[in-house]
């Protein structure tokens, strides 16, 4: 947009709502947060333990994510040198899915919370899929995306963007080194997605369930 003659009132006016972006969802988190410390207040809270975990996670992603990320690649100077290189991939990853499908997770768990109400979760496989999942996505951009995207970026501002997306620069040992790497992250993030399915099958069959009933939900039956 900066470099496509767009007016500069326009190009305020967009970077203003695209900064603003970041805000709503770091407010949510910070509400998970505070009702997760009430969790012994309230037993409700407790039972949603890593529903709210999963919105936690929401907000510190759209921080740095969508935020700090964000913010990396989109002044002008860095629109030049840096788009469309892996540093665009560091802040999407972060972004949509460190954002967008953290939190559709987090509205999964709470809605199969509600409709496994009378039981208790055996949590252990949903502490193992929510930190899979985050140090697996955090491994996919601290060792793979964003070392080559400062390698590209430093090659786009010596010889051009051209360049920088180049087979000849790509097919480098050391681009290879850390292509490589990022198996180590995807590894993780699979044993954490694939636990997370293993669970909500779980849900439907029983062995996500254990024999304890919840205290309020008996609660509310004997009010009903």
């Amino acid at each position: 947009m900066v470099f496509s003659g767009t007016p500069t009132g326009v190009i305020a006016f967009g970077a203003t709502f695209s900064a603003l972006e970041v805000v709503p969802l770091v407010l949510i988190g910070f509400e998970a947060y505070e009702n997760l410390t009430r969790s012994r207040a309230r037993q409700w809270v407790a039972a949603n333990k890593w529903p709210i975990y999963f919105f936690i996670s929401v907000a510190f992603w759209n921080l740095v994510g969508a935020g700090l990320f964000g913010f990396f690649i989109n002044p002008p100077i860095a629109l030049y040198y840096m788009q469309g290189l892996n540093t665009t991939a560091v802040h999407g990853h972060t972004a949509l899915f460190g954002v967008y499908g953290m939190l559709g997770i987090g509205l999964m768990l709470f809605c199969l919370r509600g409709l496994t109400v009378k039981k208790e979760w055996k949590s252990g496989p949903l502490k193992l899929a929510f930190w899979a999942i985050n140090i697996g996505l955090s491994l996919m951009v601290l060792i793979n995306l964003i070392p080559i995207g400062l390698m590209q970026t430093w090659a786009s501002v010596q010889h051009g963007m051209w360049y920088a997306r180049s087979a000849e620069f790509m097919s480098q040992d050391i681009v290879h080194f850390f292509v490589w790497m990022r198996i180590i992250g995807d590894t993780i993030f699979s044993i954490g997605a694939l636990v997370l399915a293993w669970f909500i099958i779980g849900l439907k069959t029983g062995w996500s369930l254990t024999k304890d009933r919840l205290d309020y939900a008996e609660t509310e039956n004997k009010n009903v």
